[in-house]
């Protein structure tokens, strides 16, 4: 046996020792054994770099140093969850889901586990890279870092398609942990708070050797990609075991609701027993094909539901109200609280939401309040302790002026918050909506973040996101923490943005109750911000999915002067205002004012590509059969309640290939 030939034998060896002890926890020799062999296959890499494997269990040690974590753009989205919390929610989503998809439905229930979401992406049976969730479109390449985690296979078994991705939760053992916090206490440090924000922040440490030090885990759950051969859930649960994942076996084939339920309530007890943090039971259509026909919202698949266990709840004192300005404007109470330990973490604020929720739970300065971190990030406050109220408390009375800039505020009809009309001077709306322009999901400028923008505007630099274009670097030298690098970064990162298209140019701009969603309808629709100005409320409400709200806050933006005057500036410096002539290439109004809904499986094209070649054509695509419905693209294994419903309706079912016919 040659050189190689015994490198190649001593890395595969490691590899299965490595999979024996930390996905199948039965190890089949001792640990210094084990340290024999890779010390030995470090010394043959070191003499014989040529032979070394990119993805040697030698790289298990860490050692290579990130400085820039690269932004990525996942392949396949990493989506959200809709949160249930009762067994009237999971009725109600099976309600929804039974009359979308035909045939009897399976459901496969698993465990919740609370740590930092990853998508690992394999290239014949070879760890290419790890991503993490970020905004569900991109996220930070942490490769190096994810290679430390022995639970992560760096080479497949058996057999596996030649491209996916597997996405899971990177997580923190309690032992682990405890111990992480034993050996910082011998030490004189502070402990880690909780091993859900531990995980999270060891994924963007920039050594990776130090990521090799802390016992992370990957659990997985879930295949995406293209051609799989899986039909299932449950299928790829066991696929993905096979391959060398560790996959929990906690999961559940359920027939019905109850039988989802009865997991739940199992583990609601159970849970306290794992030896990871969970915070609920995740619940899947489990055949995958059921899952394609129910398709996404904007934000979560229909096909899932995250059961929430119940939250904790804690009481502590309520000590002070601050009120923030957001970059609408819009005015959020803010409760300031002693201290308190809750579901792992030390909570000092919690959200009031607005002054009529001040009102209904009559809360005051100096209550004792019990406090709920349930399915949102922040807690909120859900009752007050009446028994324990001094006899001198005072009701709250809200703010009637902006904190920030002493406005008078206001507060619309049919509208829960007061906001600050103070548009263009008070300055968190300023900064808010700047922070909002440079962020990932709108101009993604590099080299600029949240404090920097704070900075600008204290500085008198920029008042608005068009003065962005006009920083130079003899500007940006003296401000504090600002190296010649860092600033040209920032202008670097401000030119590129002028390439952003103009759907996300629209998001940026900050429009109250424009999202991602409603940018990108409005973008397809007027093909120009010019356009979009000169539209009335008649006409924005016509387009689908914006509603009268949304109409009235377009008009109102584009009737202000100074909003004007902006987008002017915008067009001056070259940002993208229009829909470019590459995209307009591939897009016609063929199917203009004309219902789709997408039922099978396809030859030709995927459903995915189906949906967006009906959208660039102008046609929309709706998920359920309705007397609106125009057209039913029927592939094989279409269900025949579906088929029954459009004959029923008058509907024409179509081919694929007489759909390809009506846009060519």
């Amino acid at each position: 046996m040659n050189t190689k030939e015994y490198i190649q034998k001593l890395g595969a060896e490691l590899r299965e020792h490595n999979y024996n002890y930390y996905v199948l926890d039965n190890p089949t020799i001792s640990d210094y054994d084990f340290d024999i062999k890779l010390k030995e296959l470090q010394a043959l890499e070191e003499k014989y770099p040529e032979f070394q494997d990119a993805n040697s269990p030698t790289l298990r040690v860490g050692g290579a140093v990130t400085k820039n974590f690269k932004t990525v753009v996942h392949e396949h989205r990493m989506y959200s969850l809709d949160n249930s919390y009762s067994l009237e929610d999971l009725q109600d989503w099976e309600t929804r889901i039974k009359k979308m998809v035909d045939g009897e439905i399976q459901y496969t229930c698993e465990l919740k586990y609370d740590g930092a979401s990853i998508s690992l992406t394999y290239e014949n049976g070879n760890l290419l890279r790890a991503v993490t969730r970020g905004d569900g479109m991109q996220g930070d390449e942490v490769t190096a870092n994810i290679k430390t985690i022995k639970s992560v296979p760096l080479q497949l078994k058996g057999d596996y398609p030649p491209k996916f991705d597997i996405r899971g939760e990177i997580v923190l053992p309690f032992d682990g942990f405890n111990k992480m916090n034993e050996e910082r206490l011998d030490i004189g440090e502070e402990p880690y708070r909780n091993p859900r924000n531990t995980a999270s922040g060891s994924l963007k440490l920039q050594d990776s050797a130090e990521v090799a030090k802390r016992p992370l885990e990957c659990l997985l759950y879930n295949i995406t990609g293209n051609n799989l051969g899986i039909a299932t859930q449950m299928e790829s649960l066991a696929k993905a075991r096979q391959m060398g994942f560790k996959v929990p076996e906690a999961a559940k084939l359920a027939s019905s609701i109850d039988e989802v339920l009865e997991f739940v309530n199992y583990w609601d007890v159970e849970r306290h027993n794992l030896p990871y943090e969970t915070d609920g039971v995740v619940v899947k259509v489990n055949s995958l094909f059921q899952q394609e026909e129910l398709g996404y919202t904007a934000k979560a698949p229909r096909w899932a539901m995250a059961y929430k266990f119940k939250a904790e709840q804690v009481s502590t004192r309520l000590n002070s109200i601050s009120y923030q300005v957001g970059r609408t404007g819009a005015i959020t109470p803010v409760a300031n609280l002693e201290p308190v330990e809750l579901a792992g973490t030390t909570v000092k604020r919690a959200s009031l939401h607005n002054s009529d929720q001040i009102e209904k739970l009559d809360v005051r300065v100096g209550d004792e309040v019990f406090v709920e971190k349930g399915g949102e990030i922040i807690p909120k406050i859900i009752a007050v302790d009446l028994s324990s109220r001094p006899e001198n408390s005072e009701p709250t009375k809200y703010i009637t002026h902006c904190p920030e800039c002493n406005t008078l505020l206001e507060r619309l009809e049919g509208e829960a918050k007061h906001f600050c009309p103070n548009f263009n001077g008070c300055n968190p709306q300023i900064i808010g909506r700047i922070q909002h322009y440079i962020s990932r999901k709108a101009m993604d400028i590099e080299g600029l973040g949240g404090e920097t923008v704070a900075l600008l505007v204290n500085a008198g630099l920029i008042s608005n996101y068009s003065d962005l274009y006009t920083l130079t670097k003899e500007q940006l030298m003296p401000l504090e923490r600002m190296a010649e690098k860092s600033a040209e970064n920032l202008i670097n990162g401000v030119e590129a943005s002028k390439q952003i298209p103009f759907e996300s140019v629209l998001f940026a701009l900050g429009i109250r109750y424009v999202g991602e969603t409603v940018a990108k309808k409005l973008a397809k629709h007027y093909k120009s911000i010019d356009a979009i100005a000169k539209a009335t409320q008649e006409e924005l409400v016509n387009v689908d999915e914006i509603g009268v709200k949304i109409a009235e806050s377009v008009i109102l933006f584009f009737a202000s002067e100074a909003n004007r005057a902006t987008i002017e500036k915008l067009k001056q410096f070259g940002v993208q205002l229009e829909v470019s002539a590459e995209k307009l290439a591939n897009q016609t109004n063929k199917l203009e004012n004309k219902i789709f809904v997408v039922s099978g499986v396809f030859e030709t094209v995927s459903r995915t590509e189906l949906k967006k070649l009906i959208e660039d054509n102008g046609g929309k695509v709706s998920s359920s059969i309705s007397a609106k419905t125009s057209f039913v693209i029927a592939g094989d294994k279409m269900g025949p309640s579906k088929k029954e419903k459009a004959e029923k309706l008058g509907v024409a079912l179509i081919s694929e290939q007489e759909f390809l016919q009506m846009i060519t």
